[in-house]
Formats: C-alpha cells, structure tokens, sequence
C-alpha cells in the first residue's frame, strides 16, 4: 500500500483548500465544550464532597448531644 500526504505543506494542511476554517472551528469549539464539560463535573464532586463532609460533621455533633 501506497500513502500519501494530501497536502505538501503545512500551509496547506491549515487552510484544507478553503475549508481549514471551518474545520478548525469546530475542532476548537468541540474541544472548548469538552474542557468545559470537564471542569463543571469536577467542581460540581468538589462542592458535592464538601457539602457531605458538612452534614456528616452536622450528624456527629447531633449525636453527641
């Protein structure tokens, strides 16, 4: 088998024969929501293991009264 390079520069690797912007936008716009889809779970167990550690504190303190 025989591959071969579409493009033969960079250059023309970006640009994709006119269609590169619109192929690199969604790239970076799938990619930013990805991140942000990330970070929101992140910060959300964050909160979430917080919140637990409050009431079960809340619980102790309940019981030894």
């Amino acid at each position: 088998m025989n591959f071969e390079f579409q493009f033969t520069t960079l250059a023309e690797f970006m640009s994709m024969k006119g269609h590169g912007p619109y192929v690199w936008a969604a790239y970076a716009i799938t990619l930013v929501g990805l991140v942000t889809l990330v970070v929101q779970v992140r910060l959300a167990k964050k909160a979430l293991v917080k919140k637990v550690k409050v009431l079960h504190m809340r619980e102790v303190e309940r019981n030894k009264s």
